[in-house]
């Protein structure tokens, strides 16, 4: 004698319906590229709230055409401590002159240099895929 579990279907129960997945590419292969959907960088506007504990502000300007590169970081003619004052800026934290094993340095650790690595500028384009994203709780 077999027993069939509650989660194992008997020859009774009709097949369940197809599952239709439609990707991102829509349907383009992949040897070609999509078309790029118009969108924009917000312009300056008060800084945003944060969504999730530990999330990295976001910008709160545009930054197209800022320059980060191995010998300049365009963010740091306003956000560097000696800057940021005069600029109305907010400084960049005391997080990003540490090491990851806690030493502090006189200068941005490499790690943290490339800012737009976790901080991003916001924009008016929609969302990939439909979700029911909320902010944690304890930020609402």
């Amino acid at each position: 004698m077999v027993w069939m579990g509650a989660d194992m279907a008997s020859a009774a129960d009709p097949a369940p319906a197809p599952v239709k997945l439609q990707g991102l590419r829509g349907g383009t292969p992949l040897t070609q590229d999509n078309a790029p959907e118009g969108s924009r960088q917000e312009r300056d506007h008060a800084p945003s709230d944060r969504d999730f504990v530990q999330q990295p502000p976001l910008i709160p300007h545009t930054t197209q055409g800022y320059q980060i590169t191995k010998n300049y970081n365009k963010c740091m003619d306003c956000h560097a401590f000696q800057k940021a004052k005069a600029a109305g800026a907010p400084k960049v934290s005391v997080t990003h002159f540490k090491t990851r094993e806690g030493t502090e340095l006189d200068n941005i650790s490499p790690r943290r240099y490339f800012c737009t690595q976790c901080h991003v500028p916001q924009t008016d384009a929609k969302p990939l895929v439909d979700n029911t994203f909320q902010r944690a709780r304890g930020l609402q």
